[in-house]
């Protein structure tokens, strides 16, 4: 069974425990029981990526095609924005479709970079697309994005919040916990407070905490 890995992280994760922290993501992002059979022959991450890819194409006919190493998805109203998958000297980098957020019109994908993951979300109403650590949760007012980026090494190490306007995703509020984590899944309890599960580098059990937005200790950026 493939392992996919956090972005730009090299730690052991397996599919299913990845899938948890997909689980809570509005839209149609895949399920964890999904995840697992889907990958459970995958050759690598790019590999599964491509896998539930195909899954998803099923799911949310017409808003994306395949075509070979192009991923082609739809714009709104009109128009077509291509990713293309590419194998350079340093590792493949390819994209797939992973997700629709449907209450701000965005698509996201699953994107590699040799070992480092992560995710794209592309505005289907502009065509711009911001690059995120790991998969991002909608809050319920649609006016931010959360972002948990936490493994055992390479990850950034940090909760991110992101404001989402017609034109913009950017990261406004970012917070490192005192004691590193290994894992992290953050899920929005309501518009303004976060509810994260989170395991402490070195232990097993997971812990919870909730953490409001006009809580201290927030770096704006």
């Amino acid at each position: 069974m493939t392992t996919l890995r956090r972005p730009r992280a090299l730690c052991a994760r397996t599919v299913f425990a990845c899938a948890l922290a997909f689980a809570a993501c509005a839209g149609a992002a895949p399920t964890a029981v999904q995840i697992t059979e889907l990958c459970k022959d995958a050759e690598d991450q790019a590999h599964c990526g491509r896998l539930i890819e195909q899954a998803q194409m099923k799911r949310l006919p017409g808003m994306a095609e395949r075509a070979g190493d192009e991923l082609r998805v739809t714009l709104f109203p009109t128009g077509v924005v291509t990713f293309r998958d590419s194998v350079p000297v340093s590792g493949a980098k390819t994209f797939a479709l992973w997700d629709y957020l449907d209450r701000i019109n965005a698509v996201v994908l699953f994107a590699t970079d040799g070992e480092q993951t992560g995710f794209v979300l592309l505005q289907r109403t502009t065509g711009k697309q911001f690059r995120l650590p790991s998969e991002p949760t909608l809050s319920p007012d649609r006016q931010h994005l959360v972002t948990a980026d936490f493994c055992a090494s390479g990850c950034e190490g940090e909760l991110a919040v992101w404001r989402v306007t017609r034109d913009d995703v950017r990261k406004t509020l970012a917070w490192k916990p005192p004691a590193p984590w290994s894992d992290a899944n953050a899920v929005w309890k309501d518009a303004d407070t976060l509810r994260v599960e989170y395991t402490v580098d070195g232990e097993t059990s997971p812990r919870t905490l909730e953490r409001r937005l006009d809580a201290s200790g927030w770096a704006k950026r």
